[in-house]
């Protein structure tokens, strides 16, 4: 049988919550993320919190029943907050851009596909699937740049980074979605 990809209203996707646990615990395992088992728990406990805000989407890419993928993503506030990494992407970008760039806009915050369903496709269908919707077309997420994998796979889709590494190595990239109106006004630093 083949994955399908279904978006679904914050209380369909927890429906889903085991298989995005073991989804979850296998995809951010491996460097650089080395999330440890229990952190799964923890992104659960999250996720109930996210299901209820604005502009929430989610999606997951089911085989039959098993859960091999998912995506979450909402409207970002305004301002951004100053928790988790928006402080170091306020600092990154400049509050002017961040707020004209990010404020209002679909912002993903998860994307993971179980390590033995890469290369079917998954994650272009997953992100599509919670961004499709984006006013604007404004879309933007965050990695680490240490994440390889996952710049070249958002590269590869047409994400443009649009901040620079730190200097140590560590940090946040931002990236913008392919429609993103900032890429077409040409108003983005070269990298």
């Amino acid at each position: 049988m083949a994955a399908v990809v279904h978006r679904l209203a914050g209380p369909a996707l927890l429906a889903h919550r085991d298989g995005i646990r073991a989804v979850y615990a296998a995809a951010f395992a491996e460097p650089p993320w080395h999330a440890e088992p229990a952190e799964a728990d923890g992104y659960l406990t999250r996720l109930a919190g996210d299901v209820e805000r604005p502009g929430f989407a989610g999606a997951v890419a089911l085989d039959g029943e098993r859960v091999l993928g998912f995506a979450t993503a909402w409207t970002s506030s305004t301002p951004l907050p100053g928790t988790r990494s928006y402080p170091r992407v306020t600092a990154a970008l400049g509050a002017e851009r961040a707020a004209a760039w990010l404020c209002g806009g679909t912002e993903v915050d998860e994307l993971a596909v179980s390590p033995a369903a890469h290369g079917r496709g998954l994650g272009r269908a997953l992100l599509e699937a919670v961004t499709r919707d984006a006013p604007d077309a404004r879309c933007w997420l965050l990695t680490s740049v240490r994440a390889d994998a996952a710049v070249r796979f958002y590269e590869r889709l047409g994400w443009r980074r649009v901040t620079h590494p730190a200097p140590d190595g560590y940090g946040t990239a931002v990236f913008l979605g392919p429609g993103h109106p900032a890429r077409a006004a040409a108003v983005l630093p070269s990298l």
